[in-house]
């Protein structure tokens, strides 16, 4: 059996997605786009059952207090019924934009977010 795993890198304008379904391969999927925080929490819901995810990796900025209470709260909000586990995400989005390398019409669409939480999701697989 299988041991699915989901990171997200939650930002105030979006959500990044990523999976891993088997072994260590990890696919960033199509960011989440925050209108508010109750339809940002619906929708990570319905993407953690639709996957089946057996533990929710959530990316966290040492360095900022107050996105670690922000990222806590949404946390919160969602109706979790698998184990969660903080994965530090320092300097995630910059190595991500670096891949990305000056392809700026992305930055919107939230390809940057999601490469982000699949950096997160790997340093945390890379650590077990």
């Amino acid at each position: 059996m299988s041991f699915k795993l989901a990171c997200i890198d939650i930002g105030l304008k979006r959500i990044g997605m990523a999976v891993c379904l088997h072994g260590d391969i990890v696919t960033p999927q199509e960011a989440i786009l925050r209108k508010n925080r109750n339809q940002a929490a619906r929708e990570v819901n319905a993407f953690l059952k639709e996957w089946e995810i057996d533990k929710l990796i959530v990316g966290l900025p040492s360095a900022s207090e107050d996105m670690q209470k922000r990222i806590a709260h949404f946390v919160n909000l969602l109706e979790l019924h698998i184990p969660y586990e903080f994965q530090e995400e320092n300097m995630s989005s910059i190595e991500a934009e670096d891949l990305m390398k000056g392809e700026i019409k992305y930055k919107r669409d939230g390809r940057v977010d999601s490469i982000a939480a699949k950096i997160i999701l790997e340093r945390f697989l890379a650590k077990r």
